[in-house]
């Protein structure tokens, strides 16, 4: 089955009109470095602007989200990711999107409804208890776990905001167990915002046009529909998992970052981003020299110049990026270059009687400036 054609075809049944996913690179004013969610090109839409495609949207975005990136390494968690999402700008409700989800992971799916869980939110001191939603579920036969924080979506302190519902799966052997909160064997797959607030900078919340957006994580989906115990093991992540376990020996935690920050690292420079000290190159460079320390751990003469063609050229055909490899592979390359200089350098600087001792941070401060030495590369050699 081809998951993303399934998603988009049935919304396209019912109404809604394909978006072309954007980049990485939010559009201009946006405050955030990075697209994190298929709703963020849509921002001015779910504010009131109308779409000139219309009130009823479906499509594929590619994420970024650094906020997970201590958790990239377990089965689930990425860096860059595709989220699958379906839209309505100011047309039908919560009960709608929730019964439209049901059905797709049931009948077009073929997830059984057993090993299905939802949460709802429970409401606060600003907003109730969401009702629809959950006498939605209650009507559908599905269990409810009533959350607050885990189910409030915002993008960020201020903006377009509003309480969510989301779908879990069982992963575990054997009958269902627990709760999503309290049980990690429920993953979730698809979360519906129910998007009808505006936070103001005094933290109040005004109304919004009744909006509703869903995003459905592929890597995930793809885990589930194929049996599979992580992402990486998905068909989405060959040919990586054919090559890196037979070019460098690594822990199973350590090769999952590899190729996770690898992967991560070609979609950013074939977005056209470039590494730097400053802003998204900052981030592009923070994920390969942590590629490269893992791999260094065991090994210096490990190099990115052994990775072959091939992964290049699969990653930038599945995210539809234009960016020549050869360009790609060589900036990977150059930015390998910099910081073993970087890291030649540290440990000449370092090897001085004066940082022979706890440092201050007037130390660290000289050694960023002067010798252009991260706190956290210093940290690193010492």
């Amino acid at each position: 089955m081809n998951i993303s054609r399934t998603f988009i075809d049935y919304f396209l049944d019912r109404g809604h009109i394909p978006t072309t996913g954007s980049t990485l690179i939010p559009r201009l004013g946006d405050p955030v470095l990075f697209t994190t969610s298929g709703m963020h090109p849509l921002t001015p839409y779910l504010e009131g602007e109308p779409h000139p495609l219309g009130r009823r949207l479906v499509g594929i975005q590619r994420c970024l989200r650094t906020t997970d990136l201590d958790e990239v390494g377990d089965p689930t968690h990425l860096t860059v990711f595709e989220m699958l999402g379906s839209w309505s700008l100011g047309d039908y409700g919560s009960s709608q999107t929730l019964r439209w989800g049901h059905e797709l992971i049931t009948q077009g799916f073929g997830i059984d409804p057993k090993r299905l869980y939802v949460t709802v939110f429970g409401g606060d001191g600003q907003v109730p208890i969401d009702q629809e939603s959950l006498r939605t579920w209650q009507e559908l036969g599905l269990p409810i776990e009533l959350t607050t924080d885990d189910n409030w979506w915002s993008n960020g302190p201020t903006g377009p905001c509003g309480p969510d519902s989301e779908i879990f799966v069982w992963t575990g052997e054997g009958d269902p167990e627990g709760t999503p909160s309290t049980d990690k064997r429920w993953v979730e797959v698809w979360n519906h915002v129910m998007m009808r607030y505006r936070r103001l900078d005094d933290g109040s919340l005004e109304p919004l046009q009744q909006n509703i957006d869903t995003g459905l994580g592929l890597e995930r989906l793809t885990m589930l529909m194929e049996g599979k115990d992580s992402v990486y093991e998905t068909s989405l992540f060959e040919p990586w998992m054919r090559i890196i376990p037979e070019m460098w020996r690594l822990d199973e935690q350590s090769q999952r970052i590899v190729i996770d920050h690898l992967r991560s690292s070609i979609v950013i420079v074939g977005d056209g981003v470039h590494p730097s000290n400053t802003g998204r190159g900052y981030v592009l460079r923070r994920l390969i020299r942590r590629v490269l320390t893992v791999l260094w751990r065991d090994d210096e003469s490990r190099t990115l110049s052994d990775l072959p063609m091939e992964l290049f050229e699969h990653t930038l055909n599945h995210f539809h990026q234009g960016e020549v490899v050869t360009l790609v592979r060589r900036i990977l390359i150059d930015e390998e270059i910099r910081f073993s200089n970087l890291l030649d350098r540290g440990r000449k600087v370092l090897s001085h009687e004066r940082f022979h001792k706890s440092l201050d941070d007037t130390d660290y401060e000289y050694l960023h400036e002067t010798h252009g030495l991260p706190r956290e590369l210093v940290d690193s050699l010492r």
